[in-house]
């Protein structure tokens, strides 16, 4: 079994203060841990990932927010790593994301009939997210949050930004979501081959 340490693998990119009690968890192959720590360092590119904040401090940072503005978060359930904190028409919702040996995906719901698709990083995942509610009037696989008794549906159509990106990433993600360079990509420097797959996603 492989231990990791979410104190010591964030402790030098986030701000201490951000940080909860120490945690760990267990990972049941190398390949699960390696896909973990792939995507923490892809969130810490982001610039939506606030770390480990609390619920109550995410409702208060969405509160003033338009619908569908979302942050990603440390999961304040140990048995989880990741939360997605998401702005509704009923307030902030909190949606686990749940990571099993080869894959994230969101919290399962016995009242979804559709099965949570999967992904091996979270931002694929949450750009999948975003690009079903550009298209959640036509599409029929739509996420729905059941909450109290209500059935919202599952709305990100911006992240919260808790830092400025660069202007190289600002190109990066723009390369990555407006161009399309796969048959190119050979001609490219390795640098910037390099670059692009550190970050291989538009948001």
């Amino acid at each position: 079994m492989v231990t990791y340490s979410k104190l010591t693998a964030m402790s030098s990119s986030i701000n201490s203060g951000m940080l909860q009690t120490h945690r760990y968890k267990t990972f049941s192959t190398k390949a699960q841990y390696q896909m973990v720590l792939t995507t923490l360092h892809k969130l810490q590119e982001s610039g939506f990932y606030w770390g480990s904040i609390t619920g109550k401090d995410a409702n208060a940072m969405l509160l003033s927010e338009k619908t569908g503005t979302f942050i990603i978060r440390d999961s304040s359930d140990k048995r989880h790593l990741f939360t997605v904190s998401v702005k509704t028409a009923s307030g902030t919702k909190n949606l686990r994301i749940q990571c099993d040996s080869a894959s994230f995906f969101l919290q399962t719901d016995p009242k979804n009939i559709q099965t949570a698709p999967r992904f091996d990083c979270i931002l694929r995942l949450v750009h999948y997210y975003m690009s079903q509610s550009k298209g959640n009037n036509r599409s029929g696989n739509i996420y729905y949050i059941h909450s109290g008794g209500e059935k919202i549906p599952l709305e990100l159509h911006q992240p919260l930004f808790c830092n400025l990106s660069t202007l190289q990433h600002l190109c990066r993600k723009t390369v990555n979501g407006h161009l399309d360079i796969s048959s190119n990509k050979e001609q490219l420097p390795q640098p910037v081959r390099d670059y692009l797959q550190d970050y291989d996603a538009p948001i």
